[in-house]
Parts: C-alpha cells; structure tokens; sequence
C-alpha cells in the first residue's frame, strides 16, 4: 500500500493513526465485502454450532466418554475460541468499512490466535498416540490411556501452547512503527506486524521461526511415527474387515491432520516474511476459517459413533 493511498484510506475512515493499525482486510468494492461477510459469517456460525454439537453428544452419551472423544472435545473448544479469535473482528471490518484496531488489542488477537494454533499442533499428536495406544497395543490400552494421563496431556497441550507463543509475541510487541500502520491482512499477524517495524526485526523473525519448526517438526514427528505404526499394524491383520475396522478409527483424524498440516507449513515454516503476503492471506483463511468449520463435518460424517449419537439424539427430538 502506497503512502498516498493509505493518507487518503485513512482520511476517509477519520481514524488516528497515533496507537492504533489499519487492518487492510481484502480490498475491493462494497459488493466483494458484502459477499465476503455473509461468507465468513455462515461459516462462523457453522463452526460455533458444528463444534458447540460434538462437545454435546460427548457429554450426553455415556459411550462416547473416553479418552479419544474428550481429546475431541477439547479440539472442538478450541477450534470454537480459535475462530472466536479473528473471525468477528474480520466482520466488524468487513460491515463498517473500519479496520481500525488498537496496539492492545492486536497484540491481544495476535497472541490468542497463535497460542491457539500452538494447541492444535499438540492436541493432533497427542490424538495421533491416542490411535497408536488403541490400534498397535489395545490389550494394553486401557491401563496406558487412563482418564487421569489424557487430563495431563490435554492440560500440557493447552499450558505448551500458550507458553511457546509467549516468547515471540513478547519480543514482536517491542518493536517500533515509524511508518505505515497498515496491515496487509485480515487479523494481527505476525508476518505483517514485523513488516511494518522500522527497527531491526531479525531476531524476531528467527526466534518466530525457530519456534515455529519445533512445534511443527515435533507435533508432526510424533503424529508421523505414530502413524507408521498405525499403518504397519492395520496392513498385518488378516481380515478385510478387521482392517477397516482398524482404520475407521483413526480415519477422521487423519483428514484433519492432512488438512491442518498442509495449509500450515506453507504459513509458518518460512525464513522470509516480507513476501507473499497476499498469498498468505488466502492460505490463512483455509486454516482460520475453513478447517475450524470441516472438522465437525469430518468427525461426523466419517465416524459411526458420533453419527449414530447424532442420529439418536435427531430421533429423540
């Protein structure tokens, strides 16, 4: 955005500029954002809903209480606060033509979004060992995978992420603007926050970046390995219907974490941030927006137990 376009952008918000960021949002006339907010707010209220469903027919069916289904539930709680997180700021944006937002208050979505994206990593893996425990050792599942060890790891998920995110958000907030205020994007990111500093950001950029490979490299690693041995298990039962069996179990995670993974890295595992940031813009709402509202749709449509509650509880009403 040129500093021309940005005087005269600003001047017809009459927002200051001392304190306060542009969140540039997706340019273009009324009509686009008028698409763009019916758009974002169905799919709004479809997450809220999808998820707000699942951690219901958990609670309500005896059956659906184990270890694998509240590690569900806790995906579902976030993904409810993950898209909570950028998603109504995006539609204020998007109604009022403002895209005004307070240093605080970037900052504040800034963290929450990248805490919460932090948790998913961990609560992925902590679901893929799940798998492994229940397909590669089921004998021993039960005394492995009690319900005191998946509090700990989910509660560990939840304190990791929200810690490792606190080190780059604390060094991106002592940075200093001298220039543009503009955001090239829908909600605080870091990328165009460091963009934007006049200072040097080097060492904020690797300590983003360092942190960013190790959540990523370590949740993937452990998902990964546990699924090898998944694999390797189900191709060794005898029985076609054993085997699918086996993998319907884990099927619905699977899709997420090829979801979730495959529109991440391209966000995150980068050692340069000034470029491709319109592009990142597009990618983010695949992993902001999309992901949060296809998770219910994907653990529904493609795992009998929850489908089957569903339908008994569709039936009781």
């Amino acid at each position: 955005v040129s500093p021309q376009c940005f005087m005269i952008w600003n001047h017809s918000l009459d927002v200051p500029l001392q304190g306060s960021f542009i969140l540039l949002g997706f340019p273009g006339p009324p009509s686009l954002h008028i698409g763009l907010f019916l758009l974002f707010l169905v799919m709004y209220v479809l997450t809220v809903a999808g998820n707000l469903a699942i951690i219901s027919l958990v609670g309500a069916h005896q059956h659906l209480r184990t270890p694998m289904y509240f590690f569900l539930c806790n995906l579902s709680f976030l993904e409810i606060w993950f898209t909570t997180a950028c998603v109504p700021k995006t539609l204020a944006t998007f109604a009022s033509q403002n895209g005004a937002i307070s240093w605080a208050g970037c900052a504040t979505q800034m963290y929450f979004v990248f805490s919460l994206g932090c948790t998913e990593y961990f609560l992925l893996a902590v679901m893929a060992y799940d798998r492994y425990l229940a397909i590669c050792l089921p004998l021993r599942y039960v005394g492995i995978m009690t319900p005191a060890l998946a509090v700990q790891l989910a509660l560990a998920s939840w304190l990791c992420g929200f810690s490792v995110i606190s080190v780059p958000v604390t060094l991106i907030t002592r940075l200093s603007f001298c220039g543009s205020r503009v955001i090239n994007h829908f909600f605080c990111d870091i990328a165009p926050w460091i963009v934007l500093s006049c200072t040097d950001t080097r060492v904020v950029e690797l300590t983003s970046f360092g942190i960013a490979f190790c959540v990523i490299l370590g949740s993937c690693g452990i998902t990964l390995v546990s699924y090898v041995y998944i694999i390797v298990t189900i191709v060794r039962i005898p029985s076609n219907q054993g085997r699918h069996r086996a993998f319907s179990t884990c099927s619905s995670h699977l899709t997420v974490v090829l979801i979730w993974y495959g529109s991440t890295i391209f966000l995150h595992v980068r050692t340069s941030v000034e470029s491709s940031l319109d592009l990142t813009k597009v990618v983010t709402v695949l992993n902001t927006i999309v992901t949060p509202v296809l998770n219910p749709f994907i653990y529904t449509l493609r795992n009998k137990d929850v489908k089957e509650a569903l339908c008994r509880m569709v039936k009781r009403r």
